[in-house]
C-alpha cells in the first residue's frame, strides 16, 4: 500500500509540475452576445498570461501559441496582459523585446491589440509597451480603437490593469458611437462589475483558472477579490457577458492541475433573444 501511495504521489507530481504545464489546448467557444452585428461570425483569438520563461514555457512554446492562434484564422487577436514573469520558482526571465519578436508573427485580418498585466507593469509598462509597438501590436490601456470587421465597425476598448494601473472604462469607451458593438479587454476580471451594459463582451485573464483544480472542491487559489466568481470561462451577470481565459504560463509556482494552458478561439454572433443594451 505504501508503495502504491508513493507511486500515485509521484504520478500526480509529474502531472502537475511537468506534463500539464507543457500542454497547450485550443478552447473553441461559440458565444451569442448582445448588440453584435448579424451575418457572419466574428473570430477572436484570445491569449493571456503568457508568462514566458515560466517552467515548461519558453520561447519555443510561445511560438507554438502563436501558431495555434494563427491556425484559427482570426479576425482579431487580443492579448490580455502578463507577457513576463516575476519570481516564478524554476523560471527564467525572458526580456519583453524577445517576447514581442515572437508575437510579431501573429496574423489577424484586422489587427493584434493588447493590454498590460500586473507583471508587465512591475517590470516596466513603458518597456513592454515599446516592445509590443515595435512588433506592430497596439497597447490599448485606457484607449479604444475602431476596426472594421467583415463590413461592420467594432470598438475595441482596452482598460488598464485593475491592480497596478489606473483603469478608466470611460476613457476606453471615449469615441465609441451610439449602438456600436464593443469588446472590452482588460487583464483582471475584477473590473467586470463596473463595466456598463453597452459593452457587448468583456475579455480578461489573470486568474489562471486557479492554476490548480482540486477534485470535488474547485479552483485552488484564485487571485481575485471575488474568489472563484470569475475564475474562468463564460460568465453572464445582469445580461452582461464576460469571458476569462485560464492563460498559458504559470505564476509563482510552475504547477497546473486540471487547468491546461489554452489559446481561446471565440466565435461571436448576435444574440437574437437578448434585450438591447441601454445607451
Amino acid at each position: 500500500m505504501l508503495l502504491f501511495l508513493l507511486a500515485a504521489a509521484a504520478g500526480l507530481a509529474a502531472w502537475a509540475f511537468w506534463w500539464e504545464p507543457g500542454r497547450l489546448v485550443l478552447n473553441e467557444i461559440e458565444l451569442e452576445v448582445p448588440g453584435w452585428p448579424g451575418g457572419e461570425e466574428t473570430r477572436i483569438a484570445l491569449i493571456a498570461d503568457l508568462h514566458v520563461g515560466s517552467p515548461r514555457n519558453g520561447r519555443d512554446n510561445l511560438r507554438r501559441v502563436v501558431r495555434r492562434a494563427n491556425e484559427t484564422l482570426p479576425d482579431l487577436v487580443l492579448i490580455a496582459g502578463d507577457l513576463t514573469i516575476d519570481n516564478v520558482v524554476g523560471g527564467r526571465f525572458v526580456p519583453p523585446e524577445e517576447i514581442a519578436e515572437d508575437l510579431a508573427a501573429l496574423d489577424a485580418r484586422h489587427g493584434v491589440y493588447a493590454v498590460l498585466g500586473n507583471h508587465d507593469r512591475w517590470l516596466s509598462a513603458a518597456r513592454v509597451e515599446e516592445a509590443l509597438a515595435g512588433a506592430g501590436i497596439a497597447v490599448l490601456d485606457n484607449r479604444g480603437r475602431r476596426v472594421s470587421v467583415r463590413g461592420n465597425d467594432i470598438w475595441i476598448a482596452g482598460v488598464a490593469d485593475y491592480w497596478t494601473g489606473h483603469p478608466s472604462i470611460e476613457d476606453a469607451l471615449d469615441g465609441a458611437r451610439r449602438g456600436e458593438p464593443v469588446v472590452l479587454v482588460t487583464h483582471n476580471p475584477d473590473l467586470f462589475p463596473e463595466v456598463p451594459a453597452r459593452v457587448s463582451l468583456t475579455l480578461a485573464g489573470h486568474t489562471h483558472g486557479g492554476q490548480v483544480i482540486i477534485p470535488f472542491v474547485g479552483p485552488g487559489i484564485t487571485p481575485s477579490r471575488f474568489g472563484d466568481r470569475y475564475a474562468s470561462g463564460h460568465v453572464v451577470e445582469d445580461g452582461r457577458h464576460l469571458f476569462v481565459t485560464t492563460g498559458v504560463g504559470t505564476s509563482r509556482l510552475g504547477v497546473r492541475f486540471l487547468v491546461p494552458p489554452e489559446v481561446v478561439s471565440l466565435k461571436l454572433t448576435r444574440c437574437e433573444t437578448c434585450e438591447p443594451s441601454p445607451e
